[in-house]
């Protein structure tokens, strides 16, 4: 709507204080002579707004004229903005949406609206059978707003033993895994990852965090990830499937299912992850009509006893 163009034109002068036509088309989407014709609707409108002919020219308010139209709070310009993150759960065009608005927001909020669009990660698939968190963890609060306005914390922690330690940590992102929370930062040790639930007290400092340059969250979630699967599923095989099969396969086994290329004999080769080879020939054991277990050895040996079993069993 040219309406919300011609707001968004507005805040977009008070925080460049001087743009181009050109610029203006490029962050709306728009062509240069449609942000022309609106940059001189402003003006007819009686909005402060003059224009600069020659090199170096372009449109500025006049005495710096400043109006706040977002019509929101910082706090609730952060709110908004946790959706807006690249490994949200928002459809892509809310995600388009916010991030115009995004542009437009005057500062102070611009900037923790941006921290907060980088905040917060979203992986849905939970680990095992953890329980259900109705309800978010006490401190996830405390440390989200930590995180957005990139202070340190000092952390008290009871880890899976029972053991409670405190430290000072950088917090850098919070990821949603499942029910469950977590926080990703940087310690004394390295990079480390908390389960919120288990945080005992969350205290901010007024010292920055270190965050280096090119931290991305989701990114090193993936990794965090990868790693923690490698450690609950530490037994890899490798077998080859029926293309028609694939989709089966896929909703039994998850993300514990890697699906490579095509065999000479048309099969489609795969990789799965599990806990031990015994327990791994029991779960493929009915599928042998269509996979086929190519190794290790030790899973087709206890594949071949459970078929002699049923043999005799039912033969």
């Amino acid at each position: 709507m040219r309406t919300d163009r011609l707001v968004a034109i507005l805040l977009l002068l008070q925080r460049r204080e001087q743009v181009t036509a050109a610029e203006v088309a490029r962050e709306l989407e728009v062509s240069e002579r449609t942000a022309r014709r609106d940059l001189d609707a402003l003006a007819m409108a009686g909005v402060p707004v003059y224009s600069m002919q020659g090199r170096g020219g372009g449109w500025r308010l006049v005495g710096g004229a400043r109006t706040d139209l977002s019509g929101l709070t910082a706090s609730e310009a952060r709110a908004l903005f946790l959706v807006a993150g690249p490994a949200s759960a928002a459809r892509p065009a809310v995600k388009a949406a916010l991030r115009k608005l995004l542009h437009a927001l005057p500062e102070p909020f611009r900037v923790q609206a941006e921290a907060a669009a980088s905040s917060l990660v979203m992986d849905p698939q939970r680990w095992g059978s953890s329980r259900v968190e109705h309800r978010p963890p006490r401190f996830l609060d405390e440390l989200q707003d930590a995180v957005i306005r990139g202070v340190q914390v000092r952390l008290g922690y009871v880890d899976g033993k029972g053991a409670e330690t405190e430290r000072t940590v950088h917090p850098l992102g919070i990821v949603a895994k499942g029910p469950s929370w977590y926080l990703v930062s940087n310690t004394e040790t390295g990079r480390r990852t908390f389960r919120i639930d288990r945080v005992s007290s969350a205290d901010p400092t007024d010292d920055p965090v270190h965050r280096p340059e090119d931290f991305d969250l989701a990114e090193s979630w993936r990794e965090i990830a990868d790693e923690v699967d490698r450690k609950r599923t530490p037994l890899e095989i490798q077998a080859v499937c029926v293309p028609h099969e694939i989709g089966r396969l896929r909703m039994v086994l998850g993300d514990r299912l890697e699906v490579g290329g095509s065999t000479t004999d048309g099969r489609i080769e795969v990789v799965i992850r599990g806990h031990n080879e015994y327990a791994f020939a029991g779960e493929l054991a009915g599928m042998v009509e269509w996979l086929e277990v190519t190794g290790p050895p030790g899973v087709r040996d206890h594949l071949a006893s459970i078929g002699n079993a049923l043999v005799e069993r039912y033969g």
